[in-house]
């Protein structure tokens, strides 16, 4: 409790709040339960990511293509906060189980591990996937104790979220390939940096020019 208070930049009155609360249309909200809302918002961020999964470039001699995911999961992090950007990655992560929505299309329980044999197999790429969900929920946490409405404050949110997704998804890499932490590094982060600075950038600026179109419609009212 003591953490969370030193880490919030908002006054108790906008806790909690998120550029996601003013997504849908008040003539919209106001027909819809809370709940109903929530559930919608969460849906759209799941498809959200999974549009921006196949926008990928193969990486010649990595497993790990770069993709739009990055950007996205982060993005709704930020605009639906902790529980409803945590569960739209969640629902994604589940979506594609079943369909092709992961990377390169990729589909099915074998991307994340599998039974082959006797012995556990783990997919390449799955602790990226399950590293989403843990970027999205810590994102949105931030955004919801105000880390979004500056620009330091953003690209801050942005970079540890981002952390968050390597420190699951690099070791899964590891002992998916059995290689080494040297080809880890080589192969699961070198080739993905400069795209994700840009990438943060975008989220980074996004964030703050959101609140700022929010604050001056409040104030044309």
């Amino acid at each position: 409790m003591a953490a969370t208070s030193r880490l919030n930049r908002l006054p108790a009155i906008e806790r909690g709040i998120t550029i996601g609360d003013f997504l849908v249309p008040v003539r919209v909200g106001e027909r819809m339960s809370s709940r109903a809302r929530h559930a919608a918002l969460v849906v759209i961020g799941a498809l959200f990511i999974a549009l921006t999964a196949n926008f990928s470039v193969p990486v010649p001699g990595s497993p790990v293509p770069v993709t739009g995911q990055t950007l996205s999961v982060l993005v709704v992090g930020g605009a639906l906060g902790f529980r409803r950007g945590g569960m739209a990655s969640l629902l994604y992560l589940v979506l594609g189980l079943g369909l092709p929505i992961y990377a390169e299309h990729h589909s099915g329980i074998a991307t994340l591990a599998t039974i082959e044999s006797g012995r556990l197999v783990l997919g390449a790429t799955g602790g990226y996937l399950l590293g989403f969900v843990v970027g999205t929920a810590l994102v949105g946490r931030l955004a919801e104790l105000g880390w979004d409405r500056g620009l330091g404050g953003a690209l801050a949110a942005m970079v540890l979220g981002n952390l968050a997704i390597y420190l699951v998804g690099l070791p899964w890499l590891m002992a998916a390939t059995g290689q080494t932490p040297a080809w880890t590094l080589a192969n699961g982060l070198e080739p993905f940096v400069i795209g994700d600075i840009v990438k943060l950038a975008l989220a980074a600026v996004l964030f703050p020019a959101a609140w700022w179109l929010v604050g001056r419609r409040a104030g044309e009212r």
